[in-house]
Formats: C-alpha cells, sequence, structure tokens
C-alpha cells in the first residue's frame, strides 16, 4: 500500500535509517510500510545508493523504499538514481519547493519540517504545497529531530484537520508515546528512528515490534 495511503483507523509506519540486511528483514516482518535510506554522509545511519540498492532488493511489493536528502547535489541524486530503487523522497534540508520538484523528477516527496515553538504551520504548507506529504519533526541544532518530541498540542486543530491526511509524524516516537499521537493528531503515518534503537544507528527487533504493535492498538482503540 505505501507510506502515504491515507485510510482512516490505520495509521502508516516508517522505520528510518536502516543500514544492514537483518534491520530490513526485522522491518519487514514487524509490518513496516516504509523503510529509510538516509544518503547524508554526516549521519551515523547513512547509508551508500550501493549499500541501499542492495537493501531494497529485500523489500516485498507495496513497501516505499524513501531516500533521505539533505541539501544534496545533482551528482549525489543522480548517483543515488542510477542504483537504487527510490519510491519516495524525504527532503530534510534547506531545499525551496523548487528544488524538491525538480529533485523528484515526478516522484512522490515529502518535505520535513523543523518544528520549534514558533513554526509558522500555513506559511509552510503554503511554501510546500506541491509535496505529497509533510514530515513534522523537532527543531534542533542539525538536521534531523535527534529523537526529541515537539509539542503536538502547539499544532494548530484547524491546520491537522486540514492536513492529516498527507502528515508524516515525527520527532521522539516510541512504544509508549506513538498511541498519544496517533489519539491526537490522527496522522496519515508516523516516522521513527532513534525509538526502536539500542544505540545510535543500531536497530532492535523486538522494539521495532513493539513500536509497530503500539501503532496498530492505536489504530484499534481510535476505531473502537
Amino acid at each position: 500500500m505505501g507510506l502515504l495511503t491515507y485510510s482512516k483507523g490505520r495509521t502508516r509506519v516508517k522505520i528510518c535509517g536502516l543500514k544492514t540486511p537483518a534491520d530490513i528483514d526485522a522491518a519487514v516482518s514487524a509490518g513496516v510500510d516504509a523503510v529509510g535510506f538516509v544518503f547524508y554522509p554526516p549521519s551515523l545511519r547513512a547509508v551508500t545508493p550501493n549499500i541501499a540498492a542492495s537493501l531494497i532488493s529485500r523489500l516485498p511489493a507495496g513497501i516505499d523504499a524513501v531516500g533521505l536528502l539533505v541539501n544534496a547535489s545533482d551528482a549525489e541524486i543522480s548517483a543515488i538514481r542510477a542504483v537504487a530503487p527510490i519510491t519516495l523522497w524525504q527532503f530534510h534540508g534547506d531545499e525551496s519547493a523548487e528544488e524538491c520538484q525538480r529533485h523528484a523528477s515526478g516522484q512522490p516527496w515529502m518535505k520535513a519540517a523543523r518544528v520549534g515553538s514558533q513554526f509558522a504551520y500555513d506559511d509552510f504548507s503554503l511554501q510546500y504545497g506541491q509535496a505529497n506529504a509533510f514530515l513534522l519533526d523537532a527543531l534542533v541544532e542539525g538536521y534531523g529531530g535527534g529523537g526529541i518530541p515537539f509539542d503536538w498540542q502547539g499544532i494548530p486543530q484547524e491546520w491537522i484537520s486540514a492536513n492529516a491526511h498527507r502528515v508524516v509524524l515525527s520527532g521522539g516516537l516510541n512504544a509508549h508515546n506513538v498511541g498519544e499521537a496517533i489519539a491526537r493528531l490522527h496522522p496519515c503515518a508516523v516516522d521513527v528512528s532513534s525509538g526502536v534503537e539500542i544505540s545510535k544507528g543500531v536497530k532492535d527487533p523486538a522494539l521495532m515490534r513493539e513500536f509497530i504493535q503500539a501503532v496498530r492498538a492505536a489504530d484499534a482503540l481510535s476505531s473502537s
């Protein structure tokens, strides 16, 4: 079905920063809808295009392979496209809407928002109105949310009601708080990385299972 297939009562799940065949197999077994590959060399979770290609070959049909980019050059994106069959692009840097459109080259894409106390939701959704999804992450130094949640209560109710069908919620999610996030916001999808790790960059199969089980339990509760 893929990450951005919105259906009420079923929150999609993306696990980001996978690096090994064991990571992929565990995520698939747990019931993931999308896996994310980090093409940002400073990150401990970064992979090369060739490694990503090998990992993507293990994915069953219907699971999105998400390419996470941070201010990538045309040459870097071309190198990824040459070998890795990415199905959805995630722009996590300072890319303009026009750059996102050009880099995605007709494929679906989402833009990450770094949400702080003064974040302008309406301005962001207007600026990136052509995005297939908005990924809401915490504002921290550098790029990525650093495993820190932001203030979900600060999201204007009118904005989330209008945009929930294309919101991917990220930022410090884990098996203990994802249910509250789903109950409050009803996003299209949730995105987790550090919340399913035993150390930075090292995924844990048990934590992946627990996270997705918590999502499904929240879905069941919201549907009852």
